[in-house]
């Protein structure tokens, strides 16, 4: 069994990366960090105790990162949860712009925790 974290390249990433190494932790699974953005992962940023590989993108002319990360989650029965960072958008903005949190939200076949910064 696995945890996905979508790792964006903001600070709600870090939050989602730290979420899901501690559900990783708690629920004794892989950590599987899925790499939203083009900066490779630090491994530093990971703990000696936890197992965990990395899905990178190449660059900016790699697929969509919602329909691949959509993706290997169908690809992959054994994924229980995955780990998101969102962001505080007003009514206006979530009306009119999709956000990749949203996507996997609205589309994740597997349970999302979504992670906030506090305000």
């Amino acid at each position: 069994m696995s945890i996905i974290a979508a790792l964006a390249e903001s600070r709600e990433g870090e939050l989602a990366l730290h979420a899901g190494i501690e559900e990783a932790r708690a629920r004794g699974e892989e950590l599987i960090i899925f790499n939203l953005g083009i900066t490779p992962i630090n491994p530093a940023d990971v703990p000696n105790d936890i197992s965990w590989r990395a899905i990178e993108r190449v660059g900016h002319a790699d697929r969509n990162p919602v329909d691949a990360l959509l993706e290997e989650l169908s690809e992959n029965p054994t994924v229980t949860r995955v780990v998101i960072g969102l962001r505080k958008r007003s009514p206006m903005g979530k009306a009119l712009l999709g956000s990749l949190s949203q996507r996997i939200l609205l589309n994740s076949p597997v349970p999302v925790l979504a992670v906030r910064p506090q305000t």
